[in-house]
């Protein structure tokens, strides 16, 4: 694919070689982790965002070529290629120019024009199209036959023979497509029985935007709506408009013929153009709208997975219940599962012995924290565990998708005698101790994090997601001698045989001592073990290199680096002021530049360092149910989820509140991602409470002091200009707003 650097440098706005450099990697095998990290160098330090727009873009390029290549061909064979038609077809840019240009000639089911020529009326719709003062009823009287028995018929079939000409003129489609872009809008109305039915459209019973502005929550609402049958859509301009526009194109002075070519355009563009370029555009609308919701799923993702951990401690872990009783499950320091128990804290009758039991399972086990699953009777649950008093801290922890896991065959793999709430338990445990290493067992999409995560492009949303986790996990970097095969099998280069084999080959030997070891494990050979080695790490191994990223590759640099400042490379590491002293430049050779050098230093000096944030314990207030809460209220909560029209908070009541985009600051914001992340820790007002439909309105910006007068306005001083961004006044903010004041105010 290096053939499209020239492109793909343009459009990225990168420098030719940076382009050739990631497409010559790709082809050799090389994953965007290992570039991003380790080819520095030769990329001129492209992060792994750059790296994987390279790679979109080459497989959007090649889906072209192929394309293209297939049109040709059909033309070709139709012997119907020509050098001009050649010529539009190597300026085409878009697939949409491509598909344009081909219409004319792609093998289609039988039409009314085609009907016509066969009935030899072709001559007549170019002497229509001449527009000349001539009686075109009468010349049409000349072309009567079996097929065609009257002028009307004659004149009928000509026009549609106009109408099809004007729908496959390239030219026209393209101004018509430009016309849907500036001034088509979506417009959806309630299907007339469905208004009960689809009550949560409700919405977009009677509802239209400029399609150019529509979010992509509100698209994919509507068109979920259109697909469940509850509403009807509409794409498109005003027909008055566009058929103007047609007839300015085809239509020439005022003549019986040029009447017949305004009819022609108008059945042109009603039969055939309006449809066409609405399903084009709905099409695009939905994929528009597919990767926004895509990116607000994979950015809430990469906040879930790099959550901050608790690390290794022994845990207590609760799976809450109510009528079946508690799980407990206790965890060593590995996350190893060592026993379990079943409590009940509900049961006014069984709370003593259910005191006993985690006493004695806290003391035996000399347990360090407690996690508690976050859902049905988790609050009641830590309400239980904090009046023992145990000293210990308490975690209540997200379980979306533990039942998930506690199913899977991965857990049965994991725990063959356990049923699925001890392996629930223990997936609750290990997420508080290392929520990376636990949550890539499930799939992304049972986590809980995304917007309409079941309307979107599912081959699209795994690969992506899977993109996401793969990044996670090389930039946290993995414990070899303790990670699971699904935690391994995303290790840049590894995959899941390898996996496996690393797995078998780790208990055959007991346990890695060096990084050269992997080389033994069957089938991994020299290419992987070049994209895996820096993100996989050995604890008191060997080489103390072996903890670090520094990748395999650059031992002997360092050793250099080290026997240059009379050290041995154990004394280097760590050793701020010798490594301070250090001139990156003296090392420089062809095969690491400075880029690379800089990155070495910068790990020597904490080698192995997690990325991630220190765990924070965290209460909720005193409110456990729906009922408990009241309008006005200030109460902490924890961001559960980011979308693009707000943020949802849990305040400890079972059901996640919104605090839409507006409610969240005083200044003006379009992403909510501007100002929160997901476990966000904030303190919330309670604006409205839905019991009916089970919704809780919430803001964050009233809990908060609005900025001083000069910061709101925007003020001149020291030569630096403060200003106010503008509001958005577009008509999908207004439908924000007017829909947020009817929820308030009522009608």
């Amino acid at each position: 694919m290096i053939e499209f650097a020239s492109i793909i440098a343009t459009r990225l706005n990168i420098r030719l070689q940076q382009a050739e450099a990631v497409l010559g990697l790709l082809a050799e095998g090389a994953t965007i982790p290992f570039i991003a990290r380790y080819r520095k160098d030769k990329t001129g330090a492209l992060d792994e965002v750059v790296v994987q727009e390279i790679e979109d873009e080459a497989k959007a390029l090649k889906a072209f070529t192929e394309r293209k290549a297939a049109i040709e061909k059909s033309i070709t064979e139709q012997e119907k290629m020509t050098e001009a038609l050649q010529e539009k077809l190597n300026k085409a840019t878009t697939l949409a120019e491509l598909e344009d240009i081909y219409l004319p000639y792609k093998p289609k089911r039988k039409t009314k024009a085609q009907t016509a020529k066969e009935n030899g009326l072709e001559p007549l719709a170019v002497l229509m199209l001449e527009q000349k003062e001539t009686d075109i009823a009468a010349e049409a009287a000349a072309y009567l036959n079996e097929k065609v028995k009257t002028a009307e018929e004659a004149l009928q079939g000509a026009r549609d023979i106009i109408a099809e000409q004007i729908n496959e003129d390239a030219q026209t489609r393209a101004k018509m497509r430009k016309l849907f872009e500036d001034r088509a809008t979506l417009q959806s109305k309630v299907v007339g029985d469905k208004e009960a039915e689809g009550i949560k459209f409700k919405d977009y019973f009677d509802y239209s935007e400029p399609v150019i502005k529509v979010p992509s929550h509100r698209a994919l609402a509507v068109l979920r709506g259109f697909v469940e049958g509850v509403l009807r859509i509409s794409i498109a301009p005003e027909e008055e408009q566009a058929i103007e526009q047609l007839e300015s194109l085809y239509a020439k002075g005022i003549s019986e013929s040029s009447t017949h070519v305004r009819k022609a355009a108008k059945d042109a563009y009603r039969r055939l153009l309006q449809p066409a370029l609405e399903t084009e555009f709905r099409t695009m609308l939905k994929q528009k709208a597919d990767e926004e919701a895509i990116n607000v799923f994979a950015e809430n993702l990469k906040q879930l997975l790099l959550s901050s951990p608790l690390g290794s401690k022994r845990v207590l872990a609760i799976d809450p219940g109510y009528r079946t009783g508690c799980k407990v499950v206790c965890l060593d320091e590995k996350g190893e599962f060592k026993t379990n128990d079943l409590i009940y804290v509900h049961e006014p009758g069984k709370l003593a012995a259910s005191e006993y039991t985690i006493r004695h399972l806290v003391k035996t086990y000399n347990i360090q924290a407690i996690a508690i699953g976050d859902g049905t009777a988790g609050r009641e649950t830590e309400q239980f565990i904090k009046k023992l008093d145990l000293g210990l801290p308490v975690f209540l922890v997200n379980e979306d998708g533990a039942s998930v896991y506690s199913a899977s065959e991965t857990a049965r793999e994991e725990f063959p005698d356990q049923d699925i709430t001890v392996r629930g338990a223990v997936s609750i445990g290990r997420r508080l101790m290392d929520p990376l290493a636990e949550l890539v067992k499930i799939d992304p999409k049972s986590i809980g994090v995304g917007q309409y995560q079941h309307d979107v492009n599912q081959f699209r949303l795994k690969e992506r997601l899977d993109q996401t986790v793969v990044s996670c996990v090389n930039q946290v970097g993995v414990n070899l001698n303790t990670a699971s095969k699904h935690l391994l099998s995303y290790v840049s280069g590894i995959g899941n045989t390898l996996a496996d084999n690393i797995i078998k080959y780790r208990s055959e030997i007991g346990g890695f001592s060096n990084r050269g070891q992997l080389l033994k494990v069957p089938r991994l050979g020299g290419k992987a073990y070049e994209q895996c080695a820096g993100f996989l790490r050995i604890q008191s191994g060997e080489n103390p290199l072996d903890s670090s990223a520094v990748h395999p590759e650059a031992y002997n640099l360092v050793q250099q680096m080290a026997a240059d400042n009379l050290v041995e490379v154990k004394a280097l590491i760590g050793n701020e002021p010798v490594i301070k002293n250090i001139n990156p430049k003296k090392y420089i050779s062809e095969q690491f530049g400075e880029h690379t050098i800089q990155d070495i230093l910068k790990e020597l000096q904490k080698p192995g360092l997690d990325p991630r944030s220190e765990v924070q314990q965290f209460e909720f207030a005193g409110i456990y149910s729906m009922d408990d809460v009241q309008v006005g209220m200030v109460v902490p909560g924890i961001v559960t989820n980011i979308t693009r029209f707000g943020a949802f908070v849990d305040i400890g009541v079972k059901q996640d509140g919104l605090v839409h985009v507006s409610e969240i600051a005083h200044k003006y914001i379009e992403d909510p991602n501007e100002a929160l992340k997901l476990n966000d820790k904030v303190m919330v007002k309670v604006l409205e409470v839905d019991h009916a439909r089970k919704r809780i309105a919430l803001s964050i910006k009233q809990t908060q002091e609005p900025p001083a007068r000069s910061e709101r306005r925007g003020f001149q001083g020291n030569n630096k200009r403060f200003e106010k961004k503008e509001p958005d006044l577009s008509s999908a903010s207004l439908t924000d707003a007017l829909s947020a004041l009817k929820k308030k105010f009522g009608k």
